[in-house]
């Protein structure tokens, strides 16, 4: 069976599967109802928990070992299987088994970020035809006001649209900053009812910049909006190499994606072999239009050169490599 994080409590309110998938692309709806399945799990006496991480390497056969191996004393257990990316062949094989049959007194939750088109593969058919798959959704910039005000209001505060919209723009469209002002509002103003005023004092500028916007804006093409969320970084005190690491993956995602593209009959045949998730083409499809193999061999050498400066090997303002290493990703030309 196949639901969404808001039908899912009333699946749950009728009875628990013995196998959950939860996966999509919003990282809050994934946590949330992985949450609310681990607590009906526990609820219904499922005391034991396990948790795993997917990785490469995963010793499949000790874990298959050791769910065989419940003790007639042993109360009943929630397994745990959380996944950063794509599970390989062998771990999707193993898991589609583990959905079709799981072991005895046992409620498996496996959980984390698939694109669209892996939904349809077998092991996750696997869990829709034996189990539940729970699919996120993202929350749209344009629905985030309305998004913004469900909460409130399940919380016992009413927000004018225009506040809904005004607390939206703060955060900068990110969903977990949204949720974490729905709980500081509903905490602190309960019964409320919250004009564009009262929004803008309460928050005052809440926007949680983060280092993945900070990418994705820089190779988008949106030169200010890139800056001004560095200098928001640089104000929240992040530290430099975590804004190299981010913009370093971007980097060389475009880079694969460059060498292989015309060895490929579409872009998005290049993006597949160079395992670019949907989440980020956009920005890479954008930043293929402006530059070159030599342009991004160039940034990636100056990208080189802020990391030995962040850690201290050479010479310089860490924060002014950035800096310049933003601009020229996102298009502008530098003066010499």
């Amino acid at each position: 069976m196949r639901t969404t994080p808001d039908a899912l409590p009333a699946g749950l309110a009728r009875g628990l599967r013995s196998a959950y998938l939860v996966t999509g692309v919003e990282p809050l709806l994934i946590a949330e109802s992985a949450g609310a399945v681990r607590q009906a799990a526990r609820e219904a006496g499922y005391s034991d928990r396990e948790v795993h991480f997917i990785e490469r390497g995963f010793d499949w056969d000790q874990l298959l070992r050791d769910s065989a191996n419940l003790s007639l004393f042993a109360s009943r257990r929630l397994i745990e299987l959380k996944f950063n990316s794509a599970p390989d062949v062998t771990s999707q094989n193993v898991l589609a088994t583990l959905a079709a049959q799981p072991p005895a007194d046992t409620v498996l939750l496996v959980s984390g970020e698939l694109e669209r088109k892996s939904l349809n593969t077998n092991w996750v058919k696997a869990f829709e035809s034996h189990g539940m798959l729970v699919v996120t959704q993202a929350v749209e910039r344009g629905a985030l006001p309305g998004w913004i005000r469900e909460r409130l209001t399940a919380r016992g505060v009413k927000i004018e649209p225009a506040a809904a919209q005004l607390l939206a723009d703060r955060v900068e469209g990110n969903l977990l900053a949204a949720q974490q002002e729905v709980e500081r509002i509903g905490l602190l103003m309960p019964g409320e009812t919250l004009g564009t005023e009262d929004v803008a004092a309460f928050v005052a500028d809440s926007a949680r910049y983060d280092v993945f916007e900070l990418s994705a804006a820089a190779f988008a093409g949106q030169a200010e909006r890139a800056l001004r969320i560095l200098a928001g970084l640089r104000a929240e005190g992040q530290e430099p190499p975590l804004i190299l690491w981010a913009l370093a993956q971007d980097l060389r995602a475009l880079s694969r994606v460059s060498f292989v593209a015309g060895r490929e009959r579409s872009l998005e045949d290049a993006f597949r072999t160079a395992q670019v998730w949907s989440s980020r083409q956009g920005p890479i499809r954008a930043a293929l239009s402006r530059l070159d193999r030599r342009r991004i061999d160039a940034l990636i050498l100056a990208l080189a050169r802020a990391d030995r400066v962040a850690k201290g090997s050479l010479r310089g303002d860490a924060w002014v490599e950035i800096e310049g290493l933003v601009a020229r990703i996102a298009g502008l030309r530098l003066a010499a």
